[in-house]
């Protein structure tokens, strides 16, 4: 039996004057990252599947050479970081850098967490909180009551960060977690649980599924070189495991109008990122914060003049 194909109407997404509606798509938005490869944009599938479970794992993304050069890196980040140049002490530091605004990346972020007007072709619509590197397994037993958080994201206050927005054929993450796993990781060396959905919970988690040992909790596996994004809006807790020799970078990101750490990457390493990945770390404000953009002509009801 063949079935019509469905098509998806374009959302009305209201903007800031008189109910206009967002005048820019994702597509239109940041096209190329900062060394100059286009960006990826999920597929209405990863979308989907996205919004309907609150964490999306894309596998085998990197490739073996980049896989290598940046574990070596890290594990002279970790044993002997007086071998690398001071400002290049971080997770942002060497071949590293280049995960920060990755295609794939990039492409993600314009679907569910860029503001349109505060993007172009040459800055970012999101702005990169914080990253840090995970090595083996941090995790003490009298931890894992104490990470069990968030979740219920649709009813969460803007100011909170840790919240999820949809509308039909939108959904938008205020705060987005993007795990880069640089080893193979199995449920046995994953501490990473969560329960699918929880970001759109209407409900408080019940006590008897706060229990780890709860078969709502989930995790996943995947090879070297995947991307994990998660709604920060989800239910999580971390467990013991025995990943002793699992490398991970982990990078939050937010809209460019709201900040919810103050860490931001040593001076002289941000000087000299190229331009556009510089705009993942410029101040905190919507209001005409767009790089050779135009924030008027993206928020006005009214057509441009002729």
């Amino acid at each position: 039996m063949a079935y019509k194909e469905l098509v998806t109407k374009k959302p009305f997404i209201v903007n800031k004057n008189l109910g206009s509606a967002v005048e820019v798509e994702p597509e239109e938005l940041t096209l190329t990252n900062a060394d100059g490869v286009p960006v990826s944009p999920p597929t209405q599938k990863q979308k989907y599947d996205f919004d309907r479970n609150g964490w999306l794992l894309i596998p085998s993304v990197l490739s073996d050479a980049d896989i290598s050069e940046m574990r070596d890196f890290c594990q002279r980040l970790q044993t002997l970081p007086e071998r690398i140049s001071e400002p290049e002490r971080c997770t942002l530091g060497g071949p590293l850098q280049k995960l920060a605004d990755h295609p794939v990346v990039v492409g993600f972020l314009n679907e569910f967490l860029a503001y349109p007007p505060a993007a172009s072709e040459d800055c970012y619509g999101f702005r990169l909180e914080e990253t840090t590197a995970l090595f083996g397994n941090t995790t003490t037993p009298s931890d894992v009551e104490s990470v069990l958080q968030k979740g219920n994201g649709l009813f969460r206050l803007p100011g909170d960060s840790h919240l999820y927005r949809c509308v039909p054929g939108r959904g938008w993450s205020g705060l987005t977690r993007v795990l880069w796993e640089l080893t193979e990781v199995t449920v046995q060396t994953n501490n990473i649980r969560f329960i699918t959905g929880s970001h759109k919970a209407a409900y408080p988690i019940p006590e008897t599924v706060q229990n780890p040992n709860s078969s709502l909790w989930e995790t996943y596996e995947c090879p070297p070189g995947s991307v994990i994004f998660f709604t920060e809006s989800l239910t999580q807790a971390q467990v013991e495991s025995n990943a002793n020799d699992r490398v991970c970078i982990s990078n939050l990101y937010n809209t460019v109008a709201s900040r919810w750490s103050n860490w931001l990457p040593p001076s002289q390493l941000l000087e000299a990122m190229p331009p556009k990945r510089q705009t993942l770390f410029r101040e905190t404000y919507a209001g005409g914060n767009v790089i050779n953009g135009d924030f008027n002509r993206r928020t006005s009801a009214y057509p441009a003049e002729i």
